[in-house]
């Protein structure tokens, strides 16, 4: 089993739930796949790193993304890169602005103006999560040049980051992640 086919196991046995749920972007969904039951798992992790690290363009400076959803796997590629020999460092965006001091929308290392980002979520289902992400690095003057995500609902926010000029790359789409089980 490769590491692809083994992250897909992880999500179908650790993450995926059955039953109605309402998901952060307000719809309601017969299945619910809870990324950080994965992603926080040392195994999971690591996989996680290892495929969205050889997704990032190699022009990309660092690796951002949405509190909390996204801030283990900020935190896996930014520790995978460094041990495969590609220093990324993790941003991790607030989803307010900090109440004290600097105000900052994103935390981590002060990268030079401009710096080229790769943005990066768990699940997306419409997109919001990802814009917002989008919206904030470049209110602090970086540059996100793609936008990456574990799972992609097919749920319309493909195309919602198409219309701000991003195209989804996930690692998988619901498609592939109900193959083989009945939702």
């Amino acid at each position: 089993m490769d590491e692809r086919e083994r992250l897909l196991e992880l999500l179908r046995t650790r993450a995926l739930r059955r039953g109605k749920i309402t998901l952060s972007s307000g719809k309601v969904s017969d299945y619910y796949v809870d990324a950080r039951e994965v992603v926080l798992h040392p195994e999971g992790a690591y996989l996680t790193g290892r495929l969205i690290l050889d997704m990032i363009d190699p022009e990309a400076a660092a690796v951002a993304g949405m509190t909390l959803g996204a801030d283990p796997i900020v935190a896996a590629v930014s520790v995978v890169g460094h041990l495969g020999g590609r220093d990324l460092p993790a941003l991790i965006i607030r989803k307010e602005a900090k109440g004290h001091g600097t105000g900052k929308f994103v935390e981590g290392p002060t990268l030079p103006q401009g710096s080229k980002v790769a943005v990066v979520d768990d699940v997306v289902t419409t997109g919001s999560s990802l814009i917002k992400s989008i919206e904030r690095l470049k209110g602090e003057g970086y540059e996100p040049i793609q936008a990456i995500a574990i799972l992609d609902r097919e749920e319309g926010g493909s195309e919602r980051l198409a219309d701000v000029g991003y195209r989804l790359e996930s690692i998988f789409t619901r498609s592939e992640l109900l193959e083989e089980t009945a939702v």
